[in-house]
């Protein structure tokens, strides 16, 4: 693992750019008020996970999310590299109004290595007490743990479902967005519109890229009570079947055509629907969120939920949770149709329609069941067990990656995870 302090070139750049802008507002703000001037305020801290996880399934690996290269089951017997991750978060107020956040987090990324990336790198400034504006690196919040899913120590489980927070590739956007904030009596709503691009890398190489990307997010906080709602849409293009679309362009003519616009993914809309609510008391908590998106291409319209639900014993927690991931378009398609078989193209056009229905097949069916525990150990940090059992749909991978040959679809496969999280 390389050291966390490495910082890549574009973390280092971006924290200068903070700074500058910061300091300049702290002087226009020093020269316009008659107060004397207050200097930056800055603080630093961090949080990390040290977890281990085994898979019953041996011909195939368990990942928490798809731009893991590999983890456990057939690449560990038991995996390090699946949670296990340290983070840093540099906070700076340069006047009342005016504050900036850098993160970067040490992960597993889809090349196996463990280089540091920005998660977060934006200003924030407070037009009015109610309404804010960031420009920079920000967290969409398109789900109820979005801002807090690299704090292990901030969430009950050993780690988020996958089957809802696996739906949507691109977790950050680069650019701007506001903040509106109304207190309705004991009710507060926050609603938040974003604006920008993103991008992210999955194994072995593929970019995923998205521009023009825009969301509408609202949160309403009542009581014990929290409600999250997201809209989110930006235009995609994933890595890896640009040669299916050429091929099909080249072979199928007006068929062939129709065949790349449908299933093509380059520069395709991609919208993404969530919903979830939260109920937490001082004993016990209960919640859910549901999700669906809408790629536009072969990877296939998407569903994804769960509900979960825990009870506090001293620093004791056990919870249960059930989730479910499920595909909601054809994962099957005849493709172009195939010429006789002594023709040269036979070959080509056979091949090029298996792989396309390998990629339809490939959305996740399936069922978790868990049960774990987490242990408040001492002050900021706690001790996580958790046991998964996942149940494919008839002929899907489910949710495993870097599948050998042998493995078979279907089926079910056990997981066994343990964790200490912790912040400072």
């Amino acid at each position: 693992m390389p050291p966390f302090f490495r910082l890549e070139k574009k973390a280092a750049l971006t924290l200068a750019i903070l700074l500058a802008c910061g300091l300049a507002r702290a002087q226009e703000a020093d020269h316009t008020q008659e107060a004397p001037p207050v200097p930056p305020v800055f603080s630093i801290n961090g949080f990390g996970t040290i977890g281990m996880v085994h898979s019953s399934e041996r011909r195939a690996d368990f990942v928490a999310t798809d731009l893991q290269r590999k983890g456990a089951g057939y690449s560990n017997d038991w995996s390090p590299y699946v949670d296990s991750r340290v983070g840093m978060q540099l906070n700076a107020r340069f006047t009342p109004d005016l504050t900036g956040v850098v993160q970067v987090v040490s992960e597993q990324r889809y090349d196996g290595s463990f280089a540091p990336q920005v998660e977060w790198a934006n200003v924030k400034y407070n037009i009015t007490p109610d309404l804010s504006m960031r420009a920079g690196r920000i967290v969409l919040p398109s789900f109820l743990l979005s801002d807090a899913r690299k704090v292990g120590y901030s969430s009950p489980w050993v780690r988020t479902p996958s089957e809802v927070y696996n739906l949507v590739p691109i977790t950050n956007s680069d650019g701007i967005d506001f903040s509106y904030r109304q207190q309705f009596g004991d009710a507060r709503n926050t609603i938040q519109a974003s604006f920008g691009q993103g991008s992210a890398k999955a194994p072995p190489d593929n970019d995923i890229t998205g521009k023009r990307g825009w969301g509408v997010f609202d949160t309403l906080e009542y009581g014990n009570m929290t409600f999250h709602v997201s809209y989110f849409r930006t235009r995609l293009t994933i890595e890896g079947t640009q040669d299916l679309e050429a091929m099909a362009r080249l072979y199928g003519g007006s068929a062939g055509a129709a065949l790349a616009d449908k299933y093509g993914a380059t520069d395709k809309p991609f919208e993404f629907y969530g919903a979830g609510a939260s109920y937490e008391t001082s004993r016990w908590f209960l919640m859910g969120e549901y999700g669906l998106i809408n790629p536009h291409s072969a990877y296939g319209k998407r569903v994804g939920g769960y509900v979960s639900s825990g009870y506090r014993i001293g620093k004791v927690t056990p919870y249960v949770t059930y989730a479910f991931a499920d595909v909601k378009s054809n994962t099957s398609d005849p493709g172009l149709p195939l010429p006789p078989a002594w023709y040269p193209t036979y070959s080509t056009i056979a091949a090029m329609n298996a792989r396309l229905n390998s990629v339809l097949s490939s959305a996740p069916v399936q069922q978790t069941y868990s049960t774990g525990l987490r242990w408040d150990a001492y002050k900021n940090v706690a001790v996580k067990f958790q046991f998964d059992h996942s149940r494919l749909g008839d002929g899907s991978y489910g949710m495993l990656n870097n599948r050998q040959s042998g493995y078979v679809r279907g089926g079910s496969y056990n997981l066994i995870s343990a964790t200490i999280d912790f912040q400072f």
